[in-house]
């Protein structure tokens, strides 16, 4: 390990020592009582605003590009003298710092300028242009369409620089959806959005490709490759190694089926690779889509999870002799980066992998040729999570490190060795502040809710944390299939706020159930399939009688519950469907019914109403409102394009009819993450700890008291 990491795991171990600074004794205030939920609150203001207004919790990022020779890397700077902006160029080896010419060649090329680099293709309005670098003149690619709402996306130059494929959009048959716009307050204009909803039409895709030059400049060839009438997504579509062929990954609407198409522009079309699969091949995540050439385009390396685990396959031209690369009962958590990570020249892929502890990322290989044994290169000592940028040559890298309480620390290091060359960024002021703030780390446990199912969880205590006592509980959940709460992470999940919470006397908590996208196997994450909602609130709330049953110090009488989005909805579940086990909950920008979310998404996971509709009623928290004992508070935002106001609205009306008392907060013309206007993440934040605080008394009492 480098010496600098050491110190900086040094820091963070001193950072956990018992200390009487202004977070503790914020929680010995919780603890003893003896002062307001008004005063706590905002005591707690000063630390919010730092968070969430002048983010102080976020680490510098370190921003370079490799050299297209792999010999250095570029980083913008000013200049010391100057002012000015320019390019630095930084030796791996020597660490020595030369300005970078304007010609430089990086590794990173933009995707839109041509192969010889003298134009680039510009996007205006729906449509594209190609502009000469040299004259400065551009001239359009393709017409606007006349023909309504069409649009094209996702320009690429063939190799040769003669085409230019790309996919149409037209969403002529989408429905609008109609939305105040907040200019005039007495008279509101009203704008018209597609959104294609649970069940209705959705845009309709081909593939074109388009002449850049010659007689027939302008003129398209659409590829044959069609959808059934329901529609269909494309995942892939690029070029396929030369500029006579394109590969196209087609998924099905309700992506339970994925094909790997290969296309001739001159209209032939053949299937190399198909799966299907009872839940989804390819989830709202998309790990799984996406392909790359190797040996020269006589073979692809692609992702699949048809095996039961998420793992590398390669497969001829042709479509023949598929090998497995990564075989075993583990998953890939995702790629090393973008596009994979392929040593062709030593023969080696990249990826991340966790076998042992699937809320940690660690940086693994296996040989190109599949007959080789995973090997990890990670360091062990590093326990945690890891992200890297490699070098062209895969002989360098960027690699960063970060735990839960522990802030990132950039470095550079050889490839495969793990020898640390330099440091790049330490990121120190984020560690000295860490070090005042975090001082108990959060800990990560394991509950068993049966001989099957053992889940993740992460646990976050007060300062003063006194074991002989029992503390209130706020669970933060998330719980659907499109990300993980508990990682061990630098900036996970909400965790400076559960911090915030937890040092006024309560225990923060955050559990992943099965459902969620943990590396634990395609069951463990298919398990939720048909019906987002039953299973998760069934294991949270097992889940966290299993927490109480196991530590003296969990209050079972004092538990609340409070997500985001998705975890919104799960809000109202465990509220509803649980009401003995939570007593409150806060509910920010739920989905009580649906049906009325958008296709892309809530398909995937529960097709529609007319073929499951079973599986949207035990869904729909709307369904179980009858059921609410506890306190209630419902956030959201007027200007909602996710989980639109009227989703949220008609819960609202049947709260009302059913005579409950709830709590409902509106954000006038935010949007999904509630950021827009001065203030206003902070003053989420302190809406969410003022209700906490009034409805769920914090700080501990004593085990008998229980």
């Amino acid at each position: 390990m480098h010496p600098c990491l050491k110190v900086v795991t040094q820091l963070s171990v001193a950072a956990f020592a018992f200390s009487l600074n202004m977070n503790a004794a914020l929680a010995q205030s919780a603890v003893s009582q003896s002062i307001s939920p008004a005063e706590l609150l905002e005591r707690s203001r000063p630390r919010l605003e730092g968070i969430y207004a002048k983010g102080e919790m976020r680490p510098k990022r370190f921003e370079a590009n490799w050299l297209g020779d792999s010999t250095g890397f570029v980083i913008p700077e000013k200049d010391a003298d100057s002012g000015e902006s320019v390019r630095a160029i930084y030796s791996v080896e020597s660490g020595e710092r030369t300005v970078a010419s304007p010609d430089v060649e990086i590794a990173e090329r933009d995707p839109l300028l041509s192969p010889d680099g003298r134009s680039l293709l510009k996007k205006q309005r729906r449509s594209w242009v190609i502009r000469d670098l040299g004259s400065g003149e551009s001239r359009p690619l393709l017409e606007p369409s006349k023909s309504g709402d069409i649009s094209y996306q996702d320009p690429s130059w063939s190799p040769d620089g003669k085409r230019i494929l790309f996919v149409e959009a037209n969403s002529n048959d989408v429905q609008f959806r109609n939305v105040l716009v907040p200019d005039d307050p007495s008279y509101p204009s009203v704008s018209k959005t597609r959104f294609a909803r649970v069940g209705t039409k959705i845009p309709e895709l081909r593939v074109g490709v388009v002449s850049v030059d010659g007689d027939d400049a302008g003129s398209v060839t659409w590829l044959p490759i069609a959808f059934p009438e329901e529609g269909g997504y494309f995942g892939e579509v690029s070029w396929a190694g030369n500029s006579d062929e394109v590969l196209v990954e087609r998924l099905s609407r309700f992506r339970d089926k994925r094909e790997f198409l290969l296309a001739k522009v001159d209209g032939s079309v053949s299937t190399l690779f198909e799966e299907t699969n009872d839940a989804w091949a390819v989830g709202s995540h998309g790990i799984n889509s996406g392909i790359t050439w190797l040996d020269g385009g006589k073979r692809f390396l692609f992702l699949s999870e048809k095996d039961g685990w998420r793992q590398a396959f390669t497969i001829a031209r042709d479509g023949t002799d598929i090998q497995i690369l990564t075989p075993g009962e583990y998953d890939i958590i995702d790629r090393a980066e973008p596009g994979d990570v392929v040593d062709e020249a030593n023969g080696w892929y990249y990826f991340y992998a966790s076998p042992e502890n699937g809320t940690q990322r660690y940086l693994h290989r296996v040989p190109l040729d599949g007959s080789g044994t995973l090997e990890k290169i990670t360091p062990g000592d590093q326990p945690g999570w890891h992200e890297y940028q490699f070098s062209p040559d895969r002989k360098w890298a960027f690699h960063t490190y970060s735990t839960v309480n522990t802030p990132p620390v950039v470095e550079l290091v050889s490839i495969p060795e793990h020898r640390s060359i330099r440091i790049l960024e330490d990121n120190q002021e984020l560690q000295k502040l860490a070090q005042k703030t975090i001082t108990r780390a959060t800990e990560f446990v394991q509950l068993k809710l049966s001989e099957d199912v053992t889940v993740d969880a992460s646990v976050t205590k007060p300062s003063d944390f006194d074991e002989s006592k029992r503390y209130p509980v706020f669970v933060y959940v998330y719980g659907e299939p499109y990300l993980q709460t508990v990682l061990d992470r630098w900036g996970a999940a909400q965790i400076d706020f559960l911090r915030t919470i937890a040092d006024l006397g309560y225990i923060t908590v955050s559990i992943d159930n099965r459902g969620t996208p943990c590396p634990k196997g395609a069951a463990w994450r298919r398990s939720i399939f048909g019906s987002l909602g039953p299973l998760s609130t069934e294991e949270q709330a097992a889940a966290i009688q299993e927490l109480g049953r196991t530590r003296s110090y969990v209050d079972l009488s004092r538990v609340g519950i409070w997500g985001w989005s998705g975890g919104g909805s799960n809000t109202l579940n465990a509220l509803f469907r649980k009401p003995d086990v939570y007593h409150l909950g806060i509910a920010v920008v739920p989905k009580p019914q649906p049906h009325l979310y958008n296709a892309w998404f809530q398909e995937i996971y529960m097709r529609t109403p007319e073929v499951n509709a079973d599986g949207y009623a035990r869904s729909a928290p709307l369904g179980f409102a009858d059921g609410l004992k506890g306190k209630l508070l419902i956030v959201t935002g007027s200007g909602e394009t996710n989980t639109h106001i009227q989703i949220i609205e008609g819960l609202v009306d049947r709260l009302i009819e059913l005579g409950k008392p709830f709590d409902y907060m509106v954000y006038p013309n935010r949007d999904h993450g509630l950021r827009e206007g001065k203030g206003s993440e902070v003053h989420v934040r302190m809406l969410i700890t003022r209700y906490l605080l009034e409805n769920l008394t914090p700080g501990p009492m004593p085990v008998e008291s229980n």
